[in-house]
């Protein structure tokens, strides 16, 4: 079998370090469409950096994601063909707020194997921490398509019961026909986001939009919207990936209040309300 669970769960971690500076943070920002208008005393604090502050979700590039997701593909006991692989979903944990420079230790591990039958499920952890200590952990929830069915354990469900009544706050962000092309510059080069004939080899008219980018997005306009602009009250952030965005669509991002937490709806307006982020949480103080 490709997969061998157990061997892959007993491998040992991969460690490196990584590095950002403030011009990683910023450009971030500006591929998870920060800056717009550009002279908003709010979106200054995204791109200028004498007022510089941190989205959480930067997390997930920082250091190009090193060691990533594709490292966790190589690990042993994992040999998978890629074009079997979707990117299910995404949960990050902030221990800290995170700083505009740093230096830090990444240790990533595959950290659970589920069998769903039809598809196995790879949960890869990264955990980075500084000399201070843990700065973030994060899960990516990874999909490999016909390779389950070998009687293992199914895990737990990522679904989550739909919010009730209506959202709390709805608002629409507009994606640039050149977001991808901004936004895989923090690191994810995958030609699927950028080169229009590999998009149709995997089955798309034309280059998608990177699923991480919509989560910067989103937690983006969560921030702003209903924590006051305070990215230090981000503690988590997961989220189901339920679809494609194409760049030049809308998003409309639902949100509900809740005790500690946001919980959040993600659909592509020009798309009569496609699902894109679905069982959406983010937790707050």
């Amino acid at each position: 079998m490709p997969i061998d669970a157990a061997k892959a769960l007993a491998a040992e971690p991969r460690t490196g370090e990584i590095t950002w500076d403030r011009r990683d943070v910023q450009l971030y920002h500006l591929g998870v469409g920060a800056g717009v208008p550009a002279t908003d005393a709010d979106e200054l604090r995204y791109t200028l950096e004498s007022r510089l502050h941190v989205l959480p979700s930067f997390a997930t590039v920082a250091g190009s994601g090193s060691p990533g997701v594709i490292s966790g593909l190589s690990m042993p006991g994992v040999e998978v063909d890629l074009a079997r692989v979707l990117h299910g979903g995404q949960r990050l944990d902030i221990h800290r707020p995170l700083p505009v420079t740093g230096r830090a230790t990444a240790t990533g591990r595959i950290a659970a194997v589920y069998d769903k039958g039809k598809a196995a499920v790879l949960v890869m952890r990264t955990e980075v921490a500084d000399e201070d200590g843990p700065l973030w952990t994060n899960d990516a929830q990874i999909f490999v398509r016909g390779e389950g069915g070998w009687g293992g354990d199914r895990g737990p469900s990522a679904r989550l019961d739909p919010p009730t009544g209506e959202p709390d706050k709805v608002v629409e962000r507009a994606v640039r026909e050149d977001q991808a092309l901004l936004y895989r510059l923090s690191g994810d080069y995958n030609p699927l986001h950028a080169d229009p004939e590999f998009a149709k080899l995997a089955g798309f008219d034309r280059p998608v939009l990177h699923g991480l980018c919509t989560y910067g997005i989103t937690l983006k306009a969560v921030v702003d919207t209903l924590l006051d602009g305070d990215v230090s009250r981000v503690r988590g952030y997961a989220t189901r990936f339920a679809g494609v965005v194409f760049p030049g669509e809308t998003l409309r991002i639902r949100m509900w209040r809740g005790e500690g937490a946001v919980r959040v709806a993600v659909s592509a307006v020009q798309r009569d309300d496609a699902p894109v982020l679905a069982d959406t949480l983010v937790e707050h103080s």
